[in-house]
């Protein structure tokens, strides 16, 4: 659902970069998607560290 959002943000600055008089919209877009994908990344790097510690306890158990 996230990256969907990234999407429809990236499509929107796009048209307002093209077509869009006020640089305020624009940057207010652009703000926007900058949180977004810092929330994408954060997200995606406690899942990382979640699987790693996952692995880490599997491979404890096998031994």
């Amino acid at each position: 659902m996230l990256n969907e959002e990234i999407c429809r943000l990236r499509e929107k600055l796009n048209d307002s970069i093209l077509n869009e008089p006020d640089y305020n919209i624009t940057y207010q877009i652009s703000v926007e998607l900058d949180r977004l994908i810092a929330q994408y990344y954060s997200t995606e790097v406690k899942l990382a560290t979640q699987r790693k510690e996952k692995q880490k306890k599997q491979s404890i158990v096998a031994k």
